[in-house]
C-alpha cells in the first residue's frame, strides 16, 4: 500500500478506523481529533478490506491534518460513537471514506436532492470510489454504509460487485454508542 499516495489523494476526505484510545476517566469525545499516529502508518493495523462509507464530508477536509475525516476537532460531532463501536473488533483499522467527494453539506437530504438532479455527478463519484478501493489495495472489499442514503447509492451502483451492509448513521439522534456497537457486532459478515 502506497501511504503517500493515499494521503495525497484521499487524506482530506478519508481516514482509518483507528483513534486514540480513551480510558474511562476521560470524557467520551476525548482524543477524537488526534491524528498524530498516522505519521507512522507502517506500524498501524490497517485493514483495507473493510470499508466504512459515509455520504459526504460535512466540513472541508484539510491536508494540513490528513485523515482527519471521522477524527473531528469540533466537540459537537458524533464520530466518538464509531470509535466506541469499533474498538477491539475485527473492524478496528478499517478504511473510512465518503461516497460523495467534494460536496460539503451538513444536511443529507440536500445531498440526495442534488444527486437526483445531477446523476452524472453521482456516477463520477462512484468511479472515484472504485479507484480509491484500488489505490488502498483493497481485495474483495466489504462495504459497510453509514445510513440509508449512502447504502442506497452503493447498492444502486455496486451491488453486483461487492458485499454491502448497512448500519445506522452514527449522527442519528436516537442512536447511542452502545446501540451502534451492537449493530456492528451483529453484522453477518
Amino acid at each position: 500500500m502506497n501511504h503517500a499516495l493515499i494521503k495525497q489523494k484521499y487524506g482530506g476526505c478519508s481516514s482509518w478506523a483507528i483513534w486514540k484510545r480513551r480510558d474511562t476517566t476521560q470524557k467520551e469525545k476525548s482524543g477524537m481529533e488526534d491524528v498524530s499516529f498516522f505519521a507512522n502508518m507502517d506500524t498501524l493495523p490497517l485493514n483495507p478490506n473493510y470499508i466504512f462509507v459515509g455520504l459526504n464530508i460535512s466540513g472541508k477536509g484539510s491536508l494540513e491534518r490528513p485523515f482527519s475525516n471521522f477524527h473531528p476537532l469540533h466537540k459537537t460531532a458524533h464520530d466518538y460513537k464509531t470509535r466506541y463501536a469499533l474498538q477491539d473488533t475485527q473492524f478496528w483499522g478499517a478504511y473510512m471514506t465518503d461516497i460523495i467527494k467534494d460536496f460539503e453539506e451538513l444536511v443529507g437530504s440536500n445531498v440526495k436532492k442534488y444527486l437526483k438532479a445531477n446523476p452524472d455527478f453521482e456516477k463520477s463519484n462512484i468511479e472515484v470510489f472504485e479507484q480509491e478501493l484500488k489505490d488502498i489495495g483493497s481485495m474483495n472489499p466489504i462495504l459497510i454504509a453509514f445510513g440509508n442514503v449512502s447504502y442506497n447509492i452503493l447498492n444502486k451502483h455496486l451491488k453486483n460487485k461487492y458485499k454491502i451492509y448497512k448500519v445506522t448513521h452514527y449522527a442519528h439522534r436516537s442512536l447511542t454508542k452502545e446501540k451502534l456497537r451492537e449493530e456492528i457486532l451483529n453484522l453477518k459478515i
